[in-house]
């Protein structure tokens, strides 16, 4: 493996794939599974599954980021979900590391479109995965009950091939809308994302 793949192995203040937790957690998901797509898609299903997706959380909390936290409480926003995929698919020996897009969420809830002042959403979090030689983009931010609950196509991943939130719900009306490609980070650029934040939002700060 190159010098260059290598560096997104490595642990960061975010990205703890050092941690015992973060290692115990790699070790019961991907046990005897020998190859790397398999590995890669039992993490994301976790992280989409078991990980609930929560919008309400403080966004400025920086510690709130860190991978291990995120494992031990159960939930985040969707950088939050990216970040412990990093840090899972890292402690597994797959390089990986986080994407920033601002999309228009044609399908978000009322109740936060009200509390944000709009459905625009600057810096949504998703994960770049290494695999057979190249770089996989998939988005592990709504679990499959929340997709169920709300019409919309659930993101399948097959270890191999990009899986990102997709342009349409299952009636076929408009669901996420890509604007902006941030492109892809060492860790997650909180500064960036509250300066983001402020901007775009008259009430408080979610993604």
């Amino acid at each position: 493996m190159r010098n260059e793949i290598k560096r997104w192995l490595n642990a960061t203040p975010t990205f703890d794939c050092n941690t015992k937790a973060i290692k115990e957690k790699v070790k019961s998901l991907t046990q005897g599974q020998p190859e790397v797509a398999n590995k890669a898609e039992s993490l994301f299903y976790f992280v989409r599954d078991e990980i609930k997706f929560l919008p309400y959380l403080p966004p400025d909390v920086p510690d709130s980021y860190q991978a291990s936290r995120i494992l031990k409480a159960r939930g985040g926003m969707c950088i939050q979900k990216a970040a412990l995929l990093v840090a899972l698919a890292r402690a597994a020996g797959i390089p990986a590391r986080i994407h920033f897009v601002d999309i228009r969420n044609h399908r978000a809830p009322d109740s936060i479109t009200k509390f944000l002042g709009t459905n625009l959403f600057p810096y949504h979090g998703f994960d770049e995965l290494y695999i057979d030689h190249k770089w996989v983009k998939v988005a592990p931010t709504f679990e499959l009950k929340v997709c169920r609950e709300n019409h919309l196509f659930p993101v399948e991943f097959d270890g191999r091939h990009d899986a990102l939130l997709p342009s349409q719900d299952l009636d076929g009306n408009p669901h996420i809308e890509y604007l902006r490609d941030h492109g892809y980070y060492e860790d997650v650029p909180l500064d960036e994302i509250y300066e983001a934040w402020a901007t775009a939002y008259s009430m408080g700060s979610r993604t």
